[in-house]
């Protein structure tokens, strides 16, 4: 007898993924690599104010250098007058003085003498003790900025690496699939927006900008990232704003989204990493992602967290 065998249909090769998929996928790594350069944009500005400080601390302590070399190099002479005698001619000037008034004189002098040799001693403790105190404090944050261009480093990595996934995801589309996928949310650029005030040249210089490159940590002429370009656009209209999206949440008062007019900065995510600038009817404009560049999109395309006027 023959027994029968069975055989288990194969299952289907799997399918590629669909374009939703692969579009969700590539966005959210240049979300990360966004993060990662944001806070790399957070590390730099610290950078700056660390070695600012370091700057000073060491000004500092050369000043406080001198300082002590000045004083210690009185009290050396004090101990070498001391060692010569100078002193104890003193005292023996008194001691076979005639002259009641010249007596009292010398030993006045003698007692001066005594008081400034305390007084120096007491100066060249606390020389020395301000200038341990300014080491100590420059050493702190001279071990900072270390830390801090580690930090940098390890971020600019980290932008690297999601940068080249994305782009790995998007090699593995089909020419036409790929088109299909960065044309994706393409929107009408407005001919006017209606800006007043410092607000119209910062709005006028960022739509300029529209379907320039997004490079990560750019800002301008020929590409930025999401706050250099705020960064460069808000410049024009005389304001200073940092390199950095959530410290330009920082910069100016926060507005109610229905409050908001045209150049207003909009914020999002949470921590925030990303950052438009509002054109009015519920538009934005921003430096989106390497994909799309610099463009105009809906307000609320990514997680809407809040909004600041600058200037």
């Amino acid at each position: 007898m023959i027994a029968a065998v069975g055989f288990m249909p194969s299952s289907p090769a799997q399918a590629d993924p669909d374009i939703d998929t692969v579009q969700k996928r590539v966005d959210h790594l240049y979300h990360q690599a966004e993060q990662a350069q944001e806070r790399y944009n957070d590390a730099k500005l610290e950078l700056r104010q660390l070695q600012g400080d370091l700057d000073s601390l060491q000004a500092d302590q050369d000043r406080q250098d001198a300082a002590f070399d000045e004083v210690r190099g009185q009290v050396q002479d004090s101990i070498i007058r001391q060692y010569e005698g100078e002193a104890l001619s003193t005292v023996g000037q008194v001691v076979v003085s005639d002259d009641p008034q010249s007596f009292l004189a010398q030993l006045s002098t003698m007692s001066a003498f005594n008081d400034l040799q305390s007084q120096l001693f007491d100066k060249y403790a606390t020389a020395a003790d301000e200038l341990g105190i300014r080491q100590t404090a420059t050493q702190k944050r001279a071990a900072e900025v270390a830390a801090t261009e580690k930090k940098l480093a390890d971020e600019k990595a980290i932008v690297d690496k999601k940068l080249a996934e994305a782009k790995a995801v998007l090699g593995d589309l089909k020419d036409k699939e790929r088109e299909e996928m960065l044309s994706r949310g393409v929107v009408r650029v407005p001919s006017d927006v209606p800006a007043s005030g410092r607000a119209a040249a910062a709005v006028q210089y960022a739509m300029a900008q529209v379907g320039k490159a997004y490079v990560y940590g750019a800002a301008g002429p020929n590409a930025f990232d999401c706050s250099g370009l705020t960064m460069m656009a808000w410049a024009q209209a005389g304001v200073g704003l940092p390199h950095s999206s959530s410290a330009q949440y920082g910069t100016g008062p926060h507005i109610a989204e229905a409050d908001l007019q045209p150049g207003d900065l909009v914020f999002y995510y949470s921590p925030i990493s990303h950052v438009g600038m509002y054109i009015g009817n519920g538009m934005i404009v921003n430096a989106e992602n390497p994909s799309a560049g610099v463009k105009v999109t809906s307000l609320h395309a990514m997680p809407y967290v809040g909004a600041v006027r600058p200037g």
